[in-house]
């Protein structure tokens, strides 16, 4: 699996520990997330949880303005976290290398873009009109995003770009005040039935449980034993531990 090691440059970030505000402090967690065994790094500068503030594209660029070129220095992937294309642009231009598009790709504009540069695309599934107003999907979870994802690479073939996708499921959204016991059993069943997502012959990429509880190791081991291509990892010398120990590797 293919690690992408996250690095927030959004002061409101849940995962406090994965802050990095300059350009130093990201590269100094770059280093880190690397040595532990992620492959690539993944930069957002705006919150997607309802308890993020949002900000201008303005200001969320200006968080990650000087640190996408450092990152980039590092001579590895830098995949750009956001939903606004004026920030997907500039951050491309300074040496990002992918899209993460935590809208679901719902802009002809990031589509544009995306074309222009020809470069891989994160495309999640959201099951509201952003990732901070998603609703629980109570049945067939796996069902609705198949028919997402249809819809959206419906667009992705107007602008060329199928081969350039990677699905991912979208359980890293997780509003607060979905209760957690019904979170679980929602992810649970998405990540048991990762398969049903194989029929578009398309790479995934997951989120992987970062937090350190019963159910949340539960979570990682079930998603690894299902060997998605790409990972999302807070915590990537975890990650690989487990893919040792399940002799997933």
């Amino acid at each position: 699996m293919f690690l992408y090691g996250v690095i927030n440059a959004s002061p409101d970030s849940l995962a406090d520990f994965s802050i990095a505000t300059t350009a130093d402090a990201a590269v100094d967690r770059a280093r880190g997330l690397l040595a532990d065994g992620a492959d690539a790094i993944d930069l957002g500068g705006q919150g997607s949880t309802d308890a993020a503030e949002v900000v201008s594209w303005e200001d969320e660029w200006e968080r990650i303005a000087d640190i996408v070129p450092a990152l980039a220095a590092l001579d590895v992937d830098v995949a750009s976290d956001s939903w606004k294309p004026p920030v997907v642009r500039r951050a491309l231009d300074a040496g990002a290398t992918v899209i993460n598009a935590a809208d679901g790709m719902q802009l002809d504009d990031t589509w544009k873009i995306a074309a222009e540069y020809d470069v891989p695309i994160v495309l999640p599934f959201l099951s509201g009109p952003n990732p901070r107003e998603m609703e629980m999907v109570e049945r067939d979870p796996l069902g609705t995003m198949v028919a997402f994802f249809e819809d959206r690479l419906k667009v992705a073939d107007r602008f060329g770009l199928r081969a350039r996708c990677l699905l991912d499921p979208g359980t890293g959204f997780a509003p607060s005040n979905w209760p957690w016991e019904q979170r679980y059993l929602y992810q649970k069943e998405v990540y048991s039935g990762l398969e049903r997502l194989r029929v578009f012959d398309l790479p995934l990429y997951i989120a992987l449980p970062w937090k350190e509880t019963a159910q949340h190791d539960e979570l990682l081991d079930i998603v690894i034993e299902q060997r998605p291509e790409f990972g999302r990892v807070h915590v990537p010398a975890k990650v690989r531990a487990r893919q040792r120990a399940l002799g997933v590797l």
